[in-house]
């Protein structure tokens, strides 16, 4: 004889509301739906995964056209289509995690209305799977690296230090913006607007040295508040080896980062129990 099992969502407060241990138990599920957000984003594809490199290529041709010939951005001692490209990977890594996370919940609505699982582990999974993308464009940041002969520098090894500061950048936005989004469709249309406002906000077609020289410290360390810009800025840190324009800035960024995903995902946990409802 069948029997259903009924499960009740209910809201925690502190340590008990994250659940960690639930979490782990369903890990094997986090991989799978990171690996099919993976794959449905090049299912019918001509190109495949060759998006991953063409995007960040072509955006940097235009940046490089535009700001690095026609606008005459200086970018030191480094070519600056090179310059551009090593900020471009970050960025785009960030732009698109966010974008697929703030819609994560919608998107799995079929799941989340018929079984339960941690509904955490949707947003998570969906800012996972844009690392795959950032690999394959790395591989593109590599070739030029070779062929504008850039040596190796002993900092390179701190390169998985920023690559998880975006990491987590993307994952604090996206748990609020998802969770957001499921009672706030506005969402969905705020998000592609302010990711193609950020590209040119943050110093990607040029130095965040540029924002320390025309407005003074005290705006360039609120500037670096935004974690994409230390993020950035450490990225050419430790390909290039140019100066760290706030470490004081990243650092109080990441703070920042850890204090909003906490919030984050206290928030997440209380509205759980509204999203199979809602949605």
């Amino acid at each position: 004889m069948l029997t259903i099992e009924e499960r009740v969502i209910r809201s925690r407060r502190g340590w008990a509301a994250l659940n960690l241990r639930e979490l782990w138990l369903y890990r094997e599920l986090f991989l799978f739906l990171a690996w099919r957000d993976i794959l449905v984003r090049y299912k019918q594809t001509a190109l495949g995964v060759a998006w991953a490199v063409l995007q960040p290529f072509l955006t940097m041709v235009v940046l490089t056209v535009v700001f690095g010939k026609m606008a005459k951005f200086p970018s030191g001692n480094v070519p600056y289509a090179l310059n551009t490209l090593a900020a471009l990977l970050p960025w785009q890594f960030f732009a698109n995690a966010l974008a697929e996370s703030s819609n994560s919940l919608l998107a799995s609505s079929n799941m989340i209305s018929k079984i339960y699982f941690p509904r955490l582990i949707i947003p998570v999974s969906s800012v996972l799977s844009g690392l795959i993308d950032f690999l394959i464009s790395l591989a593109l940041l590599v070739v030029m690296l070779f062929w504008y002969h850039v040596p190796l520098r002993p900092q390179m090894l701190l390169f998985p230090v920023f690559l998880f500061g975006a990491f987590a950048s993307a994952f604090m936005a996206g748990i609020w913006l998802s969770s957001l989004n499921v009672k706030y469709r506005d969402v969905k249309y705020v998000v592609p607007f302010f990711t193609r406002m950020g590209l040119y906000i943050c110093p990607v077609g040029f130095s965040s040295a540029m924002v320390l020289d025309h407005f003074g410290p005290k705006i360039h360390f609120l500037y670096s508040l935004n974690p994409i810009v230390g993020v950035i800025d450490g990225f050419r840190w430790c390909i290039f080896g140019e100066p760290f324009s706030s470490v004081t800035g990243f650092a109080a960024s990441m703070l920042l980062v850890a204090g909003v995903s906490w919030a984050g995902l206290l928030y997440f946990r209380s509205m759980e129990k509204t999203f199979a409802d809602e949605i």
